[in-house]
């Protein structure tokens, strides 16, 4: 760790080792929006004056960067998610290569520009044409983090009958005798009784996340990669090219696999109510 120094100088004003890492620990658990902020902190807590550029070159030394939180849900249980990853590492061990296992969930892109953070030149007000009329498209996916394998479908909505025709996609893709496991939330559709009978003729073992916790599905990831690419930043005339470019990427990302091992995986997180911060 680096100790503060202010940035008009003079080492008497050092903060003390001990000081620096209450500094340290306060930063991790309260969140400020301006550098500013935090050397009023640091003045009030510690006694000691502290410009911007100082405090912005310590806390880039120190690992700080400005960006956005990520926001998770707040009805979560911990110990539900710690049971269901146990769980996970058991299922991986006895289906090996045999059975795969896919995390799936449904996605809604809107046609509407999202706008997004960027870098653009300092005193440059860029501006990107927005959206009118609002129309969405439906798509139901799954990944299977093996060999990262891709299964997706469009429908018109999202319902018991446009599930079971993923869930047949699905198996269509896998022919055999051999089990497949589908991993996904616990939304209503899901745990239809008319969905889950489906599932068993066709030899998909249907399994459930813990309430509150799309942390655990990595396929939550690839819709991430899709908005990234194709939504954000993007101002697409007619709802026609929107739904081009969202098809076009669930076609190709497939074959992109180093992305995908790179971006998605099972190194899952428990969320902790020590995660959170002010």
């Amino acid at each position: 760790m680096k100790k503060l120094k202010p940035g008009n100088g003079g080492s008497d004003s050092l903060l003390s080792v001990e000081h620096s890492e209450l500094l340290l620990l306060h930063l991790q658990e309260k969140t400020y929006r301006y550098v500013k902020d935090i050397c009023a902190y640091v003045k009030a807590r510690f006694s000691v004056n502290y410009t911007v550029s100082g405090m912005t070159k310590w806390l880039q030394a120190n690992e700080f960067r400005y960006k956005k939180p990520q926001g998770v849900p707040a009805k979560f249980d911990a110990d539900k998610q710690k049971e269901f990853i146990e769980f996970y590492e058991e299922l991986k061990q006895d289906c090996g290569e045999k059975e795969p296992i896919y995390f799936v969930d449904s996605v809604h892109p809107e046609h509407q520009t999202r706008l997004s953070y960027g870098w653009i030149f300092k005193g440059v007000r860029k501006t990107i044409a927005m959206t009118g009329k609002q129309y969405r498209m439906n798509v139901m996916g799954g990944i299977c983090l093996t060999n990262h394998r891709i299964v997706y479908e469009q429908s018109a909505q999202v319902n018991e009958d446009s599930i079971q025709s993923f869930l047949y996609r699905l198996r269509k893709h896998h022919p055999g005798h051999y089990k497949v496991h589908v991993i996904w939330d616990n939304a209503g559709y899901h745990r239809s009784r008319m969905v889950q009978c489906f599932a068993k003729t066709l030899g998909i073992v249907i399994h459930y996340l813990p309430p509150y916790s799309p942390n655990l599905n990595p396929i939550e990831r690839l819709w991430k990669i899709l908005h990234e690419q194709v939504t954000r930043n993007r101002y697409y005339e007619t709802f026609s090219d929107f739904k081009h470019a969202v098809q076009y990427f669930l076609r190709h990302i497939g074959k992109k696999k180093k992305l995908l091992r790179k971006r998605i995986n099972d190194n899952f997180q428990v969320l902790t109510p020590a995660n959170f911060a002010s």
